[in-house]
């Protein structure tokens, strides 16, 4: 049995002995007393910190596979490819940036295969240029409904609109040698804009001269996570007009909970938001329940009629799931909480983000001369909107009493 295998048995096995203490106070008609809820406090911690164990061995194994397969296929070339043009080799033009032979340069993604982490042919392109793999991949880690979420990207910031339906025809019983009635399809145009989104930060210029850390990766480290984290809180829960339209503010509505429980969800609750969503849209490969990670702790404990619990953990390289679909966490989700949007559920391939011009990485020797630092900025311009709003995601909301 490898590792990742080990540790998830082993979380499977915590699971167990949490569903042991929730089961025990259920059938004794309680609530947990305080010995048994530090035990389950401790417990789903636990649960978490091997989960979280798991995701960085799988994403390490993964990144080494993809540099391989990047590295084979550079080999393979070397002898036929003539040199890479300017702006192309991004790890030596990084250095260059670094030690001031340049001034920056512009990561387009127009210039590689596309922006998903993964297979040697997705995201495998990409490995080879070190730099720009770290900052994408911090900040998809940053906005998680990336993962899922339909990428588009475009080498100019001009609105893009995509045309969709919201009502389709819709036929009728027709009596002999009666008019025909007509039925129209509705359309309507989503457009994608790109909003700037940036930080800037400085280095000590001794930092970038005597470094002995891996500075790539801090700088990576660095930029992607700023603009992940605030990118990623527009994806999910933007208004649109001056920012993206998040998932969670153009979602169809689903559930409502009850009243008198301060916006909490059954498990009912969670069934009816699971079938509310069409079968064409629940049976996508990128179906997934949007939600913090403090309302996945609260579905931990709940169960369905016939006494089984929804949450499941994931087993042989699989996520976490909720009747059978993964869970996508995200901080900007709003908790569990009178009339709050705390869960979604559906097809986020539906949400398309749009990205323009890739990324750009710029450097400064002057701006900060006076203190001998120099200031790094990354820019990105993103836009994003849930395209097909005719129930393709659909959103729990707590009671209003």
């Amino acid at each position: 049995m490898g590792m990742i295998e080990s540790l998830q048995e082993k979380r499977a096995n915590i699971w167990e002995q949490g569903k042991v203490i929730l089961d025990r106070a259920e059938a004794e008609n309680r609530t947990l007393d305080a010995e048994e809820t530090e035990n389950y406090r401790k417990l789903n911690a636990d649960l978490d910190g091997i989960g979280d164990q798991v995701a960085l061995i799988t994403e390490a194994r993964k990144s080494n596979a993809d540099m391989q397969a990047a590295f084979a296929a550079i080999d393979g070339q070397t002898a036929e490819r003539p040199a890479a043009p300017e702006g192309r080799d991004y790890a030596e033009a990084f250095r260059k940036m670094a030690s001031g032979e340049s001034r920056g340069f512009n990561m387009s993604p127009a210039e590689l295969r596309d922006l998903t982490k993964g297979t040697a042919t997705s995201g495998g392109a990409t490995v080879q240029n070190a730099f720009y793999n770290k900052l994408w991949g911090h900040l998809i880690d940053a906005a998680n409904i990336i993962n899922y979420a339909t990428i588009i990207t475009t080498a100019e910031g001009n609105p893009i609109t995509f045309p969709t339906t919201t009502a389709h025809s819709t036929a009728a019983l027709i009596a002999e040698n009666s008019t025909i009635t007509e039925s129209d399809p509705a359309f309507v145009g989503r457009t994608l804009s790109s909003f700037k989104y940036a930080v800037a930060f400085q280095a000590p210029n001794e930092l970038l001269q005597d470094t002995g850390v891996d500075l790539e990766g801090y700088l990576a480290m660095q930029a992607g996570r700023a603009c992940g984290n605030t990118l990623g809180v527009d994806l999910a829960t933007g208004t649109g007009t001056t920012k993206p339209w998040g998932v969670m503010a153009r979602a169809s509505a689903g559930v409502t909970g009850g009243a008198g429980v301060v916006g909490a969800f059954t498990a009912d609750n969670l069934i009816d938001l699971f079938y509310s969503v069409i079968a064409p849209y629940r049976n996508s490969p990128q179906c997934a329940w949007l939600m913090k990670d403090a309302t996945v702790a609260t579905a931990r404990k709940i169960k369905d009629t016939t006494g089984q619990y929804l949450w499941a953990p994931g087993l042989a390289g699989a996520g976490d799931t909720i009747l059978g679909k993964p869970i996508i966490t995200d901080p900007g989700i709003a908790a569990v909480a009178l009339s709050a949007k705390s869960v979604a559920f559906g097809d986020m391939s539906q949400y398309y983000v749009r990205v323009a011009g890739g990324m750009r990485f710029e450097r400064s020797s002057e701006f900060a001369f006076g203190t001998d630092q120099t200031t790094f900025r990354a820019i990105i311009r993103a836009d994003g909107d849930l395209i097909d709003q005719t129930g393709a995601v659909k959103v729990f909301t707590g009671n209003a009493a």
